[in-house]
């Protein structure tokens, strides 16, 4: 309890944490303080890729921490470049800015997008059209273009120039793309903190083709979804699009903070010397550990990340209790039919399974590489916890 004490007496009241102070783990089982174990489903909220303690990350961070923690981006270094290789080489873009957050990585993405409106149209086609119910970060600008009204109250005046359109309604889209100075579009193909909303793949595609009719930039926010999270690399593979730009972070570092804005053919030479920068962005160690979590990214572990999200949802779907669930690969929210979401979470902590909520569901995003059988047993409590 002393730690919680501290916590509430000298760190900022933003977080509402659950009465759990952890102090270990191992792949997908955490300890807390008093010795309960508990099985991980939320790994932290999608950024343990392969769970705590990862063996081959701490040794590919570590090893890195040995010779070079750090250095300014005025000079290479090794880890940086190759992870922008492979992140390139998987996505089929062409380059890559490190930052050390997904809201950075967005705030990259919108820079590139007015940067290649000002060029080619003028400056005053500044619009970023985003999605109701979307989220794409806290900073001021990325709560501008997050389509949430109550992330904005507070914080006004936002940052200007964005949009919010109906989500998996075409019409809506090309309504705002026939009124506005569009410079891009950027959205979810999975609304995470939205609540786990799936959009529909002939709308991504629709929304895909408007953007070429009329030369903005299509980007993707994979920040909750990316590096293999849906079943694929990136969740827009699901529909087979092709965006300007994609924005990552969360489960690439493993554990350490990076974001990155990955930038395709059409505006790879947009951002040039002094456009942008992140002193921490690019870091070495933190970079070395991102190598090591891609590099295991195979066609192997996504074709198991289906496999276990197909049962996760052929079991719930029949579960008393539950009215919804949605999703794809190991990123589900499950709409409980009498009980909040936040009671569900509650009685799955006591009975040892980590669970998170996104707005009125119950939200599993556990560690890739999650054994079967432990994770059969976590769902077990879970289906309990919902009837």
């Amino acid at each position: 309890m002393k730690i919680q004490e501290l916590d509430k007496t000298y760190i900022a009241g933003t977080y509402g944490r659950f009465p759990v102070t952890l102090v270990s783990g191992k792949g997908s089982r955490v300890q807390d303080e008093n010795g309960k174990e508990y099985t991980d489903l939320g790994s932290g909220i999608a950024v343990t890729s392969f769970g705590i303690a990862d063996d081959a990350w701490i040794k590919a961070v570590t090893q890195q921490l040995q010779t070079l923690q750090h250095t300014s981006n005025l000079y290479y270094t090794e880890p940086c470049a190759h992870l922008a290789q492979m992140l390139c080489e998987k996505s089929g873009m062409k380059k890559v800015f490190f930052g050390n957050s997904g809201a950075e990585a967005n705030e990259c993405a919108i820079k590139v997008a007015r940067k290649y409106a000002a060029e080619k149209k003028g400056s005053e086609n500044n619009v970023i059209i985003t999605l109701k119910n979307s989220f794409h970060g806290r900073t001021l600008t990325t709560l501008a273009a997050t389509g949430q009204d109550h992330y904005h109250e507070l914080f006004q005046p936002l940052t200007p120039g964005f949009a919010h359109a109906e989500p998996n309604d075409l019409s809506d889209m090309e309504r705002l793309l026939d009124t506005l100075p569009v410079a891009g579009i950027l959205l979810e193909c999975i609304q995470g903190e939205g609540g786990v909303k799936v959009m529909d793949d002939a709308y991504l595609q629709g929304v895909e083709k408007l953007a070429r009719e009329r030369d903005v930039l299509l980007m993707i926010d994979e920040v909750q979804t990316g590096n293999g999270r849906t079943g694929d690399f990136y969740a827009y593979m699901h529909a087979g699009l092709h965006p300007d730009v994609v924005s990552t972070a969360k489960g690439l570092g493993g554990g350490l903070p990076i974001g990155a804005c990955l930038i395709g053919e059409k505006a790879q030479n947009v951002l040039g010397p002094g456009d942008h920068g992140s002193t921490f962005g690019g870091n070495p160690a933190v970079c070395a550990g991102a190598v090591s979590i891609v590099s295991r990214v195979t066609d192997e572990l996504l074709e198991q990340v289906r496999t276990k999200g197909e049962m996760i949802l052929e079991t719930l779907k029949t579960a008393p209790g539950v009215r919804e669930v949605t999703g794809r690969g190991l990123m589900i929210g499950i709409l409980p039919e009498k009980k909040s979401a936040g009671e569900v979470v509650k009685t799955c902590m006591g009975h040892g399974v980590l669970c998170l909520t996104a707005k009125d569901r119950v939200r599993l995003l556990p560690a890739l590489n999650i054994p079967e059988d432990l994770l059969k047993e976590a769902l077990q409590v879970l289906v309990k916890a919902l009837a």
